[in-house]
């Protein structure tokens, strides 16, 4: 195992510049428990992605790491808020401390099973997009903004966090993730508006990817999810529902 830093720090303000090396990207992760899991999606990005793709993660409070240590490497950097942090606001130190211009926040549930930054670097290099992920869609219009439709591939208003790759100076610009957003789900949906209001636009397009056990849905208090859940919603019909303008075309 090389000496690359396993920094630890009790608040998610403490923290400081991750590496003073630049990298063309950088895969950022959540690690909330399950290390095991998170240490087997990690390993599925070094064998499908080549040296100057960074991975940094984010383990948010006190976990067994012991899985996640041998992970460390020249490229692989770990950062552990021993007193915990919400979810938007783990994710907007990730953007905000990424080492490279582009910034994948993904799902620890996620693995690669081939090449996919080749193509996502690609697409947003074009600079035409300033997010391109895996899974998203267009909101349904019908259902008064409650939900969002999957659509395939193409111009899309909403990302998932499962995979979405981020033009980050344009992430910065509109303000990031809510730090309200201290769970999940629904915060992707809102960040991605907040993205469309700001004119940038989506892609959403196939991978090479899978999704193992989300432990963050599924290993969840049933309870706290669905409240956390409904709390970013309600944000987001509170700000954005009746705006189409923002919304990409429809198909």
């Amino acid at each position: 195992m090389s000496n690359a830093p396993f920094k630890k720090y009790a608040r998610i303000g403490d923290l400081r510049k991750i590496t003073g090396i630049e990298y063309q990207a950088t895969i950022a992760m959540i690690i909330d428990g399950f290390c095991q899991d998170a240490a087997l999606s990690i390993q599925s990005i070094k064998a499908n992605t080549p040296a100057d793709i960074a991975i940094v993660a984010i383990i948010n409070g006190e976990h067994d790491i012991s899985a996640l240590e041998n992970e460390i490497d020249e490229r692989t950097y770990f950062i552990q808020i021993t007193g915990g942090v919400g979810w938007g606001e783990a994710a907007n130190a990730l953007l905000k401390s990424a080492p490279s211009p582009y910034v994948v926040i993904m799902d620890p549930s996620t693995h690669f099973t081939g090449d996919v930054m080749t193509p996502v670097l690609a697409k947003l290099n074009e600079g035409e997009f300033v997010a391109v992920g895996w899974r998203g869609g267009l909101v349904n219009l019908e259902d008064d903004w409650r939900s969002v439709d999957d659509k395939g591939a193409g111009e899309v208003d909403v990302l998932f966090s499962y995979f979405m790759a981020l033009n980050r100076d344009a992430a910065v610009e509109a303000n990031a993730f809510n730090i309200r957003a201290i769970y999940y789900r629904n915060a992707d949906i809102e960040f991605s508006l907040k993205l469309r209001q700001a004119q940038g636009r989506l892609w959403q397009m196939e991978l090479p990817l899978k999704q193992e056990r989300h432990h963050g849905y599924y290993d969840t208090d049933e309870a706290y999810r669905d409240e956390q859940s409904k709390k970013n919603y309600d944000r987001i019909l509170d700000r954005f529902r009746g705006k189409n303008e923002i919304l990409a075309p429809r198909r």
